[in-house]
């Protein structure tokens, strides 16, 4: 394999938006720093939970849709990953629609469970499609919605993948 250039993520999403006609966009920006909340326990012994951007979801769920879709999708972490499905308007969609995992990596996580690596996985996975426009809507609707999901499930650790 040949060496490839890193993506200028902000240039990238700055073209996508002028392709879409939308009004420039306007990057988030927090000040202050988000409190620091150490492990009480080791991985091996702790739940996780996984919340992912990549717009996936699966088969026979609504796909999200084009424009500043703020909903969520649940995901049993049992799932065949044979039937998950992506759809996402700011990037290309070919490897994950040929594996899941690079954005969704629910496998990856269920091998380290499987090696000892990690207690357990939470009982469902929560995902949603990035680029939403309204940091707004993310604030006050989306994220509480998945922060009081991940406390129902008691998972001790989160990991966000973000796309």
């Amino acid at each position: 394999m040949g060496s490839r250039e890193p993506v200028d993520y902000i240039a990238r999403t700055r073209e996508q938006y002028d392709a879409l006609g939308y009004p420039a966009y306007t990057w988030v920006r927090n000040d202050d720093s988000p409190p620091f909340a150490a492990l009480t326990k080791p991985l091996s012994d702790s739940r996780l939970g996984l919340i992912a951007s990549g717009g996936v979801y699966r088969q026979g769920q609504v796909a999200f849709h084009f424009k500043d879709d703020f909903s969520y999708r649940e995901i049993d972490t049992g799932i065949d990953t044979e039937e998950l499905r992506a759809t996402h308007f700011a990037y290309d969609l070919t490897d994950a629609r040929r594996d899941p995992n690079v954005v969704f990596p629910l496998d990856t996580l269920r091998h380290a469970v499987d090696e000892g690596q990690l207690g357990e996985l939470g009982p469902r996975a929560y995902t949603f499609m990035g680029g939403i426009y309204s940091a707004r809507k993310v604030r006050d609707i989306l994220a509480p919605a998945i922060a009081d999901r991940i406390q129902q499930d008691e998972v001790d650790v989160a990991l966000l993948v973000p796309v």
